[in-house]
């Protein structure tokens, strides 16, 4: 009679996402400020945030086109990363990486594009792409972009600073909300930087 096939460790599951910060900032600072809450603007991006806009706001992109559709118009990080910095020293808090959402128990690097990102009872995000990391995580903490930036075994770049969306749904977040995801049709597209 053959044996039943072990099934794999269940993963932390849907229930296990959630919202452990949020934050923004109306000027275009390398960091944000912790708030309560954020309330997401259709087509716009993070109340109050200096990056809201239907058009690119960040800085180096406006300067090369300012009539760019805005795709980062959320940036989500997994608290994960920060974790994984502290515990290698870096002094990391939320809201320090500029990023908007600070999230807990999702591969956000795993998503693939066009993923729905339901963050509370309200507000729906599509995943647009990764965060490229440059030279300002470095400048904010010395080393710190060795570990945003790295490669992989078969030498491939791999960005690890979190993912940019564009919101669908508005609604207010919180820290503690729930979040779900919707991954898009198949076939689905890995992330690329924007």
């Amino acid at each position: 009679m053959p044996q039943p096939t072990p099934s794999p460790a269940p993963s932390p599951g849907p229930a296990a996402y959630r919202v452990v910060a949020v934050s923004a900032d109306d000027e275009h600072r390398f960091s944000k400020a912790p708030r309560e809450s954020i309330e997401l603007l259709v087509g716009l991006g993070v109340a109050g945030d200096a990056h809201l806009g239907v058009t690119v706001q960040h800085r180096s992109r406006v300067a090369r086109d300012p009539s760019q559709p805005n795709l980062r118009q959320v940036h989500l990080v997994a608290g994960e990363f920060l974790d994984g910095a502290r515990a290698l020293g870096f002094v990391v808090a939320p809201g320090d990486l500029g990023e908007n959402v600070l999230t807990s128990g999702i591969d956000l690097l795993a998503l693939p594009t066009d993923t729905l990102v339901h963050l509370g009872d309200e507000a729906v995000v599509r995943v647009t792409g990764l965060r490229n990391p440059c030279q300002q995580i470095d400048d904010f903490q010395h080393g710190l972009l060795r570990l945003a930036v790295g490669r992989d075994d078969t030498g491939d770049l791999v960005r690890r600073a979190g993912v940019m969306a564009v919101v669908l749904v508005g609604g207010r977040v919180r820290p503690g909300d729930a979040i779900r995801v919707t991954p898009p049709v198949e076939p689905h597209q890995a992330l690329r930087p924007v």
